[in-house]
């Protein structure tokens, strides 16, 4: 009995290459099964619809989550705070991300990312210098996982002697994400919500500490705001900074490890990036269109009904749409399955992927993503002597959103200083 395309897209089979599945999808732009999500695929219909404001964030405005198999996990992730901006609607979450905004970037903080490139670099270069065995090395494990929990670590203004508890807890939510059929669903639950539990705690301490004595770091311009908009609860702040750890650090793991693994499978690329480490550039960019670190977005919920190419999406309806699927439309890029950083020239016009989103809820964390991204690339580019891939395609995570390698295992002949 043939899957259908929504049981396909779920479905680990698939996890290693699941665009094959979205080239199928593409042919019926809006796709809907019997009491399941609305699933739109291609290009100009995604982002669209990231644009519309009949389209809700918040799960509230669900009229059911029968049917929908991501729906009731989405509404788990954050069952102990308040929802983050990430599941709020206009004005609140206009308010929210307005408040985060101002001590991470323009205008009122234009180099608080820019003025971290000297300590991504420190980062960088300590991890691939801990890297030890060249022979065979696990790049998620000893690199791309570490990294950017460090980075948001240094954001936030956690302790350098904290980092090691925050490092885990990271790890402990962020394997909570990821469906695992063999584990037991109740110990893997508790151990998740202790974990939530212990980091809300720490944060609710530190932040205390940081109204009554701030520095000049990310946490403490938060916790002490008292702007136009007003200032942060507690609970508030909590929410942000757990979505600053988490969402911060997911989509990163998987930019980084999918332009390794995507680099190692053109070694034409990878050898000009060691060249000309300018090329980091356009390399992230087209990662982001080609290997998307969010495969989809399936916390949408229309608040009329909508019509799209035909098809009425109701009100209260569910609404999966499929950036990764929609990075690869023919109608919108030339020859989209071939790895192209060219395609992104800063002089070519209209070259805008869906890689980090779009419309209100665009990828908040985006300069600071591409930023590691292009550091991290770069650096092992012109560090690792003769990559390859032990292993190919390499063992994928559970899950179908964030998708990315579980592990990717490199051999090289060696480490440059």
């Amino acid at each position: 009995m043939t899957q259908s395309p929504l049981h396909q897209i779920l479905d680990y089979a698939n996890r290693a290459n699941p665009y094959p599945i979205y080239e199928e999808l593409r042919k019926t732009p809006v796709h809907h099964e019997e009491d399941g999500p609305y699933v739109v695929s291609t290009y100009y219909e995604i982002r669209s619809l990231l644009h519309d404001p009949r389209i809700s964030s918040d799960a509230r405005n669900l009229a059911s989550t029968a049917g929908d198999p991501l729906a009731e996990s989405a509404q788990e992730d954050e069952s102990a705070l308040p929802p983050s901006f990430l599941r709020l609607d206009p004005p609140e979450h206009d308010r929210l991300r307005r408040m985060t905004n101002r001590p991470f970037g323009p205008p009122h903080s234009p180099h608080r990312i820019d003025g971290m490139r000297g300590e991504l670099q420190g980062i960088v270069s300590g991890l691939i210098d801990g890297i030890g065995d060249p022979g065979r090395f696990d790049l998620v494990d000893q690199f791309s996982y570490p990294f950017p929990v460090t980075v948001i670590c240094r954001l936030l203004g956690i302790p350098r002697e904290d980092e090691a508890r925050f490092h885990t807890w990271a790890d402990t939510i962020a394997a909570s994400l990821d469906p695992d059929p063999d584990a037991d669903p109740t110990e893997r639950g508790k151990t998740s919500r202790d974990a939530r539990m212990q980091l809300g705690m720490y944060l609710a301490g530190l932040i205390e500490e940081r109204r009554k004595n701030p520095g000049n770091d990310m946490l403490s311009e938060l916790a002490t705001a008292k702007g136009e908009d007003g200032s942060m609860t507690t609970m508030e702040l909590l929410s942000t900074a757990a979505l600053l750890l988490i969402a911060g650090h997911e989509t990163t793991v998987n930019l980084v490890t999918n332009g390794m693994l995507t680099l190692l499978r053109n070694p034409d690329v990878l050898e000009r990036l060691r060249a000309d480490p300018r090329l980091a550039v356009p390399v992230v960019e087209e990662l982001l269109r080609f290997e998307p670190p969010v495969q989809l977005v399936p916390q949408r919920t229309t608040l009329a009904d909508i019509e799209v190419r035909g098809v009425t999406i109701p009100k209260g309806a569910s609404l999966w749409l499929v950036l990764a699927s929609g990075n690869r439309d023919p109608q919108r890029f030339e020859d989209p399955d071939r790895f192209d950083p060219d395609r992104f020239d800063p002089d070519r016009p209209d070259n805008q992927h869906l890689g980090l989103g779009s419309g209100i809820h665009s990828c908040f964390g985006a300069p600071l993503a591409r930023l590691e991204a292009q550091f991290a690339l770069s650096e092992l580019a012109r560090r690792l002597e003769n990559p390859r891939l032990l292993e190919d395609p390499p063992p994928y995570r559970q899950n179908a959103v964030l998708r990315g390698p579980r592990h990717l295992h490199i051999s090289c002949d060696g480490i440059r200083p």
